[in-house]
Formats: structure tokens, C-alpha cells, sequence
């Protein structure tokens, strides 16, 4: 039952802190939402030295029992992918899928590889060497970005069609080919799989293709039930279970749950909505999804802030942070220069494009989740725990590429917008 009343708590927080932003900061509410959890958390932590008040033992005996790791990527994600590709266009998709594809996936594994090669030689150079597959796993738990925060700010803003299309396209997407990746890479680190090529390729296309296939499934089942009826009320209920017994039953398999998810949602939400939904259900749609996608959003960062709270921050920690800062911007940068490289060659674009693809690839719940799921009790460069390491430099990048890079993205997309529309009349951009 404490388990239940701490949930009921962080979700008072994470309203009550949405609802002062609107006064207060007016900033996105993701961004306010983790600088608000970074805060309490940090306050609760200096009371607790000023032993003015100590919840550290009491986070620490509550955190296993909430089993966060399970919570985050076998409950939460479901929910956000899906949210989060209910409003992907498919007609605007198709007209940027090299694009995305290249980004989403290409992308991915650049930045994956970069990250990884580039924390090993600066670990090494520190004195603190780790095995290189798991410096790659770092990689693969970071490279993924999170569109919520900055699809708002974009969308807000009114930030050309060519750049929004691919930042919402390429975040959805590598969020489930980067679980992919590192599912792959964890087996290989944690669960003795064998390094051969045909192995490590057959246990890919289990995951990527057998996804891609669920969530046809799923999707083609779930547009068919919602079309046989007219009850708003039933129809809502229907798309609940995706996320809830379709994300369980992809999992369950042994395929990417994340990718079921992401295919399902474009399907719901480009056939099942025309022709499933009336006006008022579509626009029902929209407001539940919505509302779900920034609440499980603001419940996530306060979970993972009463998280920090149970870290017991070293020296080394602080050095390492920074570091992980400018190796992921560095891995981020080589993952869209080089696709755009190729891309440039057949296609002109908007001259911003790449500057927002690379300081709007914010990282998230996701990267999170997966630093917590690395199991506890590997050590590595003498007495170091390889969870609490990765952990401790994943909550750093998140947290700087929300609050700074989130916050900072808007005069970036303002430039753009005046690049594009030089007429200060959005009905004539300049052509992609």
C-alpha cells in the first residue's frame, strides 16, 4: 500500500508542478516538470546532510519494492510510444522516409558506435579502463531521442513543416530501433550470447522484424474492433488496450514491444481515425492521449528524482557526467552529419535542419529505463559499479538535454522560422 500512496503523491506533484509552470516558469511542462523534480530532489538530499530531515533509507527500501525498471519499460513505454505516434501523418511521413530512415536507423547505429568508441579511449586515458561492449551499451541506451519536449516546443512555434516532420519521425522511430540495438548489445554483454555474426542477426530480426509484424497485427486487429462500433465510450477503452495487453503480448513473444507500439499508433491514427472515429470521438482521442502522454511524462521524471535521492554522488562521478555531456553531443552531431552528407547530394534543405536535428535530440524516460535495467553488482575498473556509473552519467545527459538544451532550442527554431518564411508570411516558405 506505500508503494500505491507514493504513486498517488508524485502524481499530486507532477499536476501541482504542471500547474505552476503556467504561472511561474511558462516554459514546455516537460522541462518544467524535471527541473522541478531535479529540485525537490536536491533539496531533499540537502536537508537530509543538514539532517534536518532524511528520506534517503526511507527512498531506498521503497525503490525495490516499485521495481522501476519494469514499471518504466514494461508499462510506462508502451503508453508514450503509442501516444506519441498517434499523431505521426503518415502522408507527411512518406514524403521525408529516406530521410527518417537514414536518421532512425543509420543514425542510431552511428551514434552508438561513437559513443561507445569515445567513452572507451576516454576511460581508458582517465585510468579507469571498462570492456568496450560496454561502453557500446552506453551507447545504445543514449543514442535514442525523446520527442515529447521538443515536439512541443516545435509544434508551439510553428517551426517548418520539413524539420518538425523529421524530428517526430526520427525520435519515434530510433526509440524503437535503439531498444533493438540494445537489446542486442545486452545480450552479448550480461547473457553469453554468442558474438558470432549469424547469431547476433537472428536475434535483430526476431526483435525488429517480429515488432514491425506485431504491431501490424495488433493494429489491423484494434482497427477493425473500433470500426465494428459506435460507442465513443468503447472505442476509447479499445485503443487502451494496445498499449496495456498489445505492448504485453509483443514482450511476452520476444519481439520489440516499442516498435509494436510505434507501428499500431501510426495505424490507429491514420486509417482507424477516419474511418472509425466521428469528429467529436477524433477529438476525444486526441485530448485523452494527449492528456496521458504529458502526465505518465511528469510521473516518470519524478520517479527517476526520487531515484537521485537514494545516489550517493563520488568525485569521479562529476568528471564523468561532463564527459558524457560532450561525447554524446559529438556522437549526436556525427549521427546527423552523416547521413545529411548523403542526403545533400540528391535534395536541398531547410538551412536549420541539421542544427535543430542535433541540439533537439534530447534524451529521456527511455535512456533511463534502460540504465536501470543493467544489472546490479558489475564491477569495473577496480571498485566502480558499472549500473551506478552508467546511471549516474545517463541522468546527467537527460537532464542537460532537457532543461538546457530543451530550453534553449527556441530562439534556434525562431531563426529558422525566419529563414524559411522571409516575408514574414508563413503561407509562402520557401520551398524544401
Amino acid at each position: 500500500m506505500e508503494v500505491y500512496y507514493t504513486f498517488c503523491l508524485l502524481a499530486a506533484i507532477s499536476v501541482f508542478l504542471g500547474f505552476l509552470n503556467q504561472y511561474v516558469l511558462r516554459t514546455q511542462t516537460t522541462i518544467a516538470i524535471t527541473a522541478g523534480a531535479l529540485a525537490l530532489s536536491l533539496l531533499v538530499t540537502g536537508l537530509g546532510k543538514l539532517e534536518i530531515v532524511e528520506l534517503r533509507d526511507w527512498a531506498a527500501q521503497l525503490l525495490p519494492l516499485m521495481n522501476l525498471q519494469d514499471i518504466l519499460l514494461k508499462g510506462m513505454l508502451g503508453f508514450l510510444l503509442f501516444a506519441g505516434s498517434l499523431h505521426i501523418d503518415l502522408l507527411m511521413l512518406r514524403n521525408q522516409k529516406l530521410e527518417i530512415t537514414l536518421l532512425a536507423i543509420f543514425g542510431t547505429l552511428i551514434s552508438t558506435f561513437a559513443v561507445g568508441y569515445m567513452l572507451h579511449a576516454f576511460l581508458g586515458f582517465i585510468g579507469m579502463p571498462v570492456n568496450l561492449v560496454y561502453c557500446l551499451l552506453f551507447g545504445a541506451l543514449i543514442s535514442p531521442t525523446d520527442p515529447i519536449a521538443v515536439l512541443a516546443i516545435i509544434k508551439s512555434m510553428k517551426a517548418p513543416e520539413q524539420v518538425s516532420i523529421q524530428v517526430e519521425g526520427e525520435s519515434l522511430f530510433n526509440d524503437g530501433f535503439g531498444m533493438v540495438v540494445f537489446a542486442v548489445i545486452y545480450a552479448l554483454a550480461f547473457q553469453g550470447t554468442d558474438p558470432s555474426l549469424p547469431a547476433i542477426s537472428h536475434l535483430f530480426m526476431m526483435e525488429a522484424l517480429g515488432g514491425i509484424a506485431m504491431g501490424l497485427a495488433i493494429g489491423g486487429l484494434f482497427h477493425w474492433l473500433i470500426c465494428a462500433t459506435d460507442d465513443h465510450s468503447l472505442e476509447l477503452l479499445l485503443t487502451l488496450v494496445i498499449p496495456t495487453a498489445g505492448f504485453a503480448a509483443a514482450n511476452l513473444l520476444g519481439v520489440s514491444g516499442a516498435l509494436a507500439m510505434v507501428v499500431a499508433g501510426i495505424i490507429i491514427g491514420n486509417f482507424t481515425r477516419e474511418k472509425g472515429f466521428s469528429r467529436v470521438s477524433q477529438h476525444e482521442l486526441d485530448n485523452f492521449w494527449t492528456i496521458t502522454e504529458e502526465f505518465l511524462n511528469g510521473l516518470l521524471f519524478l520517479l527517476v528524482g526520487l531515484l537521485l535521492i537514494t545516489i550517493d554522488f563520488q568525485p569521479i562521478d562529476y568528471l564523468l557526467i561532463a564527459a558524457a555531456i560532450v561525447i554524446v553531443l559529438l556522437g549526436r552531431t556525427l549521427a546527423v552529419g552523416v547521413p545529411f552528407m548523403f542526403l545533400k547530394r540528391f535534395k536541398s534543405y531547410h538551412p536549420y535542419t541539421e542544427r535543430i536535428l542535433i541540439w533537439g535530440g534530447l534524451r529521456g524516460g527511455l535512456a533511463l529505463a534502460l540504465a536501470m535495467s543493467i544489472p546490479p553488482g558489475y564491477i569495473i575498473a577496480g571498485n566502480h559499479d558499472l549500473r551506478h556509473l552508467w546511471g549516474v552519467m545517463t541522468y546527467g545527459v537527460v537532464l542537460f538535454s532537457i532543461v538546457v538544451q530543451g530550453s534553449t532550442i527556441a530562439p534556434l527554431i525562431r531563426r529558422s522560422r525566419a529563414a524559411a518564411y522571409p516575408e514574414g508570411d508563413p503561407a509562402t516558405p520557401i520551398p524544401d
